[in-house]
């Protein structure tokens, strides 16, 4: 397979070759890609000055990333399975979908956009469940040149709109609802209640999947089946400039509101095909399962662009890991032979809990590739995947990446790279990674820890938050100059492995999707009876890290008291989604302030991790004793 890396020495050298020469190295790579015109220039870039950042990779290059899924893999693969969908309920029947019939069914939805008015450059909000329609519309988008920005179907009305007016979305794609487990989330009631509030929108297109009554407004929403009925299936790609923007996804800064991430079209395609191919090393005629939500990033490169760009077939899953019961994931191995995984730790954690004998009693043995994504694993977690599901001779690819990344910078490559438990081990060719100090220098040599950098541009990168470039810079750039911050602290061992250590900032990884302690604290102090409050991550056995809520209130009477934990919830659930509700909620009646009024997050994020023996000097607070009071009322156990 054209750009695969073969072994051990074979990556070493193509690392160095990256390094030495990244314009010929990533020239070399994107040869494989079909183009209207080929580039003038490979890479033009700045991290630091005025614009900042200004990156731009294959200049000048036109294409469209479906021509690149579609007409490239036709003559090969017209009658090959693209897209397998496992709906949520076993008992109904999944969904084979061949390039050929995707293709039609992308084709025809695309006409349909532009039927309803869509053209190149505008913005389409996806707000779907995990249905062959999402992975349908974002292509058609692509087809047509307009920018696809999906929204996680666990969002609520006001995180929905707040996205859909930030990209000022034509048109919303919704569903009647969605089923997740055994409920049936609500969507397009979540979606009315936030197009009230988002006047850009002129259509909503809704798919029938529940059969749940709704109500449609007349003149803005039209179900799905009639706007593709008598549709046609040739559609003529249009074509794009190597840097017109080919999504929005947002991501939880330490901000309030959520960053838009741009990413465009050619690097970004370029990057998550190779990298697809390498990390997991896919062979033809593999099948490949990414359990991810197409919501997030690892869904958008790792289930749809990248593994359809490679010619892979790809399972989709609409249901989550315990339901019917907790041999579920384990079930679809067996069912599809499936040869790569690619889950998330929280995943593997949850489903360790349920006891070995789920994944005793299937035969696993198809497996070949076992891949983690969102968070570091933990040891005992490692261990398990391989040794359990595993039967201890599937490597594990600890992947390290990001929404902003586009694709993995840190992994192994499957029964290639040496693996250690709990390492993302080495960088991917082309990816320059340093660990600097507070001050930004770089810290030379093995067996350290630090600040996590990038310093040298890699095509999958993005290229701007939506509507505030400066926004970009500041969160990125501007802290290191000349540098990527990740916002990540790493350790490098003796050997030069990587292991990711934890957020340097104030965002919280919570079941592997970043959320932004502002955020979470805004939707806190929406209820009434708030006064302030303090959001930090702690350890969580299953998430990995949960989220403590410290709260000051006004005065409560003994029912309000009773109630005010629940309340809290309902409202972070209202204002952001389920994902964002505290695991604890300490009432307090103080919070760790410096004189200047800042919140001393230091302290509160100890005393979550159950540890107050190392508090630092605490004298300077404005008022040290809060610091007693929220250790005598915390809810777990601190050692002092």
């Amino acid at each position: 397979m054209l750009n695969k890396i073969s072994g051990f020495a074979d990556y070493l050298q193509k690392y160095q070759e990256s390094i030495a020469d990244p314009e010929k190295f990533w020239a070399q790579i994107a040869e494989a890609n079909y183009w209207h015109k080929k580039w003038d220039q490979v890479v033009e870039w700045r991290f630091d000055g005025p614009k900042a950042p200004d990156v731009k990779w294959f200049l000048n290059a036109k294409l469209n990333i479906t021509e690149n899924i579609f007409e490239r893999n036709m003559f090969l693969r017209k009658d090959q399975t693209a897209l397998i969908w496992e709906p949520n309920d076993p008992a109904e029947k999944e969904i084979k979908l061949t390039y050929g019939e995707l293709f039609d069914k992308v084709k025809q939805f695309a006409n349909a956009l532009l039927n309803l008015g869509v053209k190149k450059g505008d913005r389409v909000a996806i707000y779907l469940p995990m249905v062959p329609e999402l992975a349908i519309a974002m292509m058609a988008c692509a087809r047509i040149g307009a920018i696809h920005s999906i929204i996680f179907a666990g969002f609520s009305s006001t995180a929905l709109s707040d996205r859909i007016v930030d990209a000022s979305a034509k048109v919303l794609i919704t569903s009647d609802g969605g089923f997740r487990g055994n409920k049936i989330i609500p969507l397009k009631e979540i979606a009315d209640e936030a197009l009230k509030k988002s006047p850009s929108v002129e259509h909503a297109v809704v798919l029938k999947r529940t059969g749940k009554e709704i109500t449609m407004t007349t003149g803005r929403d039209v179900w799905w089946h009639d706007v593709i009925k008598g549709m046609s299936t040739e559609n003529k790609a249009e074509v794009m400039d190597a840097e017109d923007t080919l999504f929005i996804l947002y991501t939880s800064g330490s901000t309030g509101k959520p960053k838009g991430v741009v990413h465009s079209q050619a690097g970004y395609m370029v990057y998550s095909e190779y990298t697809f191919k390498n990390v997991f090393q896919y062979s033809e005629g593999d099948m490949y399962w990414c359990t991810a939500d197409i919501g997030w990033v690892t869904g958008h490169s790792y289930i749809i662009y990248g593994p359809l760009l490679a010619g892979a077939t790809s399972i989709m899953f609409e249901g989550i890991p315990t339901f019917p019961d907790a041999g579920r994931f384990w079930d679809i191995v067996d069912k599809y032979k499936v040869n790569q995984i690619y889950t998330a730790p929280t995943a593997i954690r949850a489903l360790m809990a349920q006891g070995d004998e789920w994944v005793e009693s299937h035969d696993l043995s198809s497996l070949k590739v076992l891949g983690t994504v969102g968070e570091p694993i933990n040891e005992e977690a490692w261990h398990w995947y391989h040794d359990m599901v595993g039967k201890g001779r599937c490597p594990i690819v600890d992947t390290w990446w990001q929404t902003e990344t586009g694709g993995m910078l840190i992994s192994p490559l499957a029964g290639i790279t040496p693996t250690k438990p709990t390492m993302a081990t080495l960088p991917l060719p082309g990816i320059q990674p340093i660990l600097v100090d507070q001050e930004g220098n770089e810290i030379q040599g093995n067996a350290v820890q630090g600040i996590l950098c990038i310093k040298y541009p890699w095509p999958g990168m993005l290229r701007t938050t939506w509507g505030d470039h400066d926004r970009c810079y500041q969160t990125y750039f501007s802290t290191f100059k000349g540098l990527y911050l990740t916002g990540d602290g790493a350790k490098r061992d003796e050997e030069g492995y990587y292991r990711i250590i934890g957020r340097i900032d104030d965002v919280i990884n919570v079941s592997g999707h970043r959320i932004g302690t502002a955020e979470v604290e805004d939707a806190i102090n929406e209820h009434p009876k708030v006064v302030e409050s303090a959001v930090v991550g702690y350890p969580h056995p299953i998430k990995g890290s949960g989220i403590y809520a410290y709260v000051i209130t006004e005065s409560l009477s003994d029912e309000e008291q009773k109630n005010i934990e629940a309340e809290i919830r309902d409202t972070v659930n209202k204002l952001i989604g389920s994902i964002a509700k505290p695991d604890i909620i300490q009432l307090v009646s103080g919070l760790p302030k410096t004189r200047s009024g800042k919140i001393m997050r230091r302290i509160l994020r100890k005393i979550g991790e159950g540890d107050a023996t190392n508090l630092g000097d605490i004298s300077t607070l404005l008022d040290p004793d809060v610091v007693e009071d929220i250790i005598s009322g915390a809810k777990v156990e601190v050692k002092r």
